[in-house]
């Protein structure tokens, strides 16, 4: 998917409601509820984006890693904060 593909899908879902933001609320929705995919940021460290990876794994969700820093995801998402991971929901 190219990049500006993955920052309109973003807006949409942050517009209509249908984004969750942030690292432990992404583990909690991913163990909860199938979400429609997950977006992490391209600086996550490590740790965090190998237990993403197998929590996706298990609910069989795809994981897009979004080629820039969590700064500028936050910026997309019109937030004032860095954003490691993004949940879109169905």
């Amino acid at each position: 998917m190219a990049e500006r593909d993955l920052e309109k899908m973003i807006k949409s879902a942050i517009k209509e409601k249908k984004a969750i933001l942030g690292f432990r609320e992404c583990i909690k929705f991913l163990k909860m509820n199938i979400p429609k995919v997950v977006i992490i940021a391209n600086n996550i460290p490590e740790s965090l984006r190998k237990e993403i990876e197998y929590n996706a794994k298990i609910s069989r969700v795809e994981v897009k890693v979004f080629n820039r820093s969590s700064k500028e995801l936050g910026v997309i998402c019109g937030k004032p904060f860095p954003v490691s991971t993004i949940v879109i929901k169905e």
